[in-house]
């Protein structure tokens, strides 16, 4: 007993040292990810050619969320991982070839729909007032031939849409390392993908117009070329751990079978989501700005759900696929239950942080070039909603894992479908019957249902595989809570002394000041809250950063 207790332990200690690892890889991505929603607000109008990006780049967008982070690797893993365990090695990796070439026989022929429909798409999801854009009336002299936003976004939507074939053989390559037991350079891929962009956008900026071109295209070739380079710096990896790439394809292989089986239905089942996202895209282009406002807020959120949620995820993932593979249950309620205890002391002050600074945020990263100030409230208000759902949001990912360990996406199809039925019924109350007639409206509806989506899941998985122990988790909530609330405060005081001292000061320094420092005095105070709380969890994170130091 003592024995298994050690392994127990140790398990939960390789938790959460990888996953340490993943949330700084995945850090810094998204950091470089806002870093180019820094530059689209610096050089594009919120209600102007960036309304158009960010509707062409969800389309592909939609599906990469689902694939880059969703099911075909989640898929992947735990099929993987079993053939592995009962054919043996040979096995998985042709299984590993035969899933590889049916991806890209499949998303080759969904890009080339995707591009030759992209007009009906663009039409259906872009309302009438997306096109009443102050901004683009006053610049007839930058539409570089586009008579309006809907037909730039159809030109977008076009030249971005190969991106999901290459971001779909990085997810393919994420998954088949992660079975591996690595988490590093799948991580760091993202990273790629934002420099590539960010760089690359800049530059065609300048470039493009000398070609008579429209600016905004740099940004899309940018989403392209990181795409591939998302997939290439994986691929020496995957060399070292074994893959051989071999021309195999078969669709009676019951392994295949297996993973179609489980993308099959699981797109609703584990992308609500993304779902919800690509739903609202046809309220929030009920006026000009909106969508950029929400995409700008979603980017910023975006950031704790990577550090935290897909990186315990991640990590979490392989680790309950082989337990429930090999029949240990209990195991695997320790497992679940500790991976969801690190997610609930993570995201729960992350969430309270982004409340307190959401308008400082937003004008720290966006407020500069043609952004202006309406854009900043716009953006504040939608993140401080967002942040309400954040910890809905990354507990979502390890609950859906929960599922996936044990192959079973029943449960995930159908709660998911109806958390975006209900989803839709709430933005047509708010937004087409006129009951709440904001862009705020919007992500409530989404925070809600995602969070209903995220506890009803929780309740069956319970019922699945028995006691999960949540009713202990009562006290460590409340010791969270109030831990998080101390920090809340601080972070409120020290933010509006800063603002005082400087006020009407518009420079980098005092906005970054404004933002880091209430951050920095926040965290302290958490970590000394945490410590004077006994929370076991986070001992546990401060024993990897000391062996780490140690290192």
């Amino acid at each position: 007993m003592e024995n298994e207790t050690k392994s127990v332990e140790q398990q939960n200690q390789n938790v959460t040292r990888a996953a340490g690892v993943v949330s700084i890889a995945v850090m810094a991505s998204r950091i470089l990810g806002l870093a180019r929603e820094t530059a689209i607000g610096y050089y594009f109008p919120s209600k102007g050619s960036a309304d158009a990006f960010y509707l062409a780049f969800r389309i592909p967008n939609f599906l990469r969320d689902m694939f880059g982070e969703g099911i075909l690797s989640k898929a992947f893993i735990t099929t993987f991982l079993a053939t592995e365990a009962e054919d043996g090695e040979a096995a998985a990796w042709n299984l590993a070839n035969r899933i590889f070439n049916l991806t890209c026989l499949v998303l080759i022929g969904i890009t080339v729909l995707g591009i030759a429909f992209a007009p009906i798409i663009v039409d259906v999801l872009a309302r009438d007032n997306f096109d009443n854009s102050r901004g683009w009336v006053t610049q007839p002299l930058q539409h570089f031939g586009f008579d309006s936003k809907i037909e730039l976004a159809i030109y977008l939507t076009q030249l971005m849409f190969p991106y999901l074939l290459f971001v779909s053989f990085a997810a393919t390559a994420m998954g088949l390392l992660n079975s591996k037991g690595k988490f590093g350079i799948p991580a760091c891929a993202s990273t790629f993908f934002n420099v590539s962009s960010l760089a690359i956008g800049i530059g065609g900026y300048y470039l493009c117009p000398l070609l008579e071109i429209h600016p905004i295209t740099g940004m899309a070739i940018g989403v392209i070329i990181g795409g591939i380079l998302q997939f290439l710096i994986q691929v020496p990896s995957m060399y070292r751990v074994g893959f051989r790439y071999r021309p195999m394809l078969s669709l009676r292989d019951p392994r295949v079978l297996q993973v179609v089986h489980l993308i099959g239905p699981a797109v609703l089942g584990v992308a609500a989501v993304q779902v919800n996202l690509l739903t609202n895209t046809f309220f929030i282009t009920t006026d000009s700005g909106w969508l950029t406002w929400i995409s700008r807020a979603y980017r910023v959120m975006h950031l704790p759900i990577g550090i935290f949620g897909v990186a315990i995820s991640t990590v979490a993932l392989p680790q309950l696929a082989r337990l429930a593979t090999a029949g240990e249950t209990e195991n695997f309620r320790s497992a679940f239950a500790y991976a969801l205890r690190l997610m609930l002391l993570l995201t729960i002050p992350a969430g309270i942080g982004l409340m307190v600074l959401s308008t400082p945020i937003c004008r720290l990263l966006y407020e500069w070039g043609v952004t202006v100030e309406e854009d900043t409230i716009g953006t504040a208000g939608l993140l401080f909603v967002y942040a309400f759902g954040l910890c809905g949001f990354s507990t979502l990912k390890i609950v859906t894992d929960g599922f996936y360990a044990y192959k079973d996406i029943r449960a995930p199809v159908i709660v998911s479908v109806c958390a975006v039925a209900l989803n839709i019924c709430l933005n047509y109350l708010f937004i087409y019957r006129g009951f709440f007639l904001d862009p705020r409206a919007v992500v409530f509806s989404t925070v809600l249902t995602v969070t209903l989506n995220c506890i009803v899941l929780l309740s069956l998985l319970q019922r699945k595989v028995g006691q999960l122990g949540l009713g202990s988790f009562i006290p460590l909530m409340l010791k969270i809570l109030s831990a998080s609330a101390v920090m809340g405060f601080v972070c409120w005081l020290t933010n509006g002394v800063i603002e005082n001292d400087w006020l009407g000061t518009i420079g980098i320094i005092p906005r970054t000041v404004g933002v880091f420092a209430p951050i920095v005095l926040g965290v302290l105070i958490l970590a000394a809250m945490y410590k004077l709380l006994k929370i076991s969890e986070f001992d546990d994170i401060l024993n990897v950063f000391r062996q780490r130091l140690g290192k």
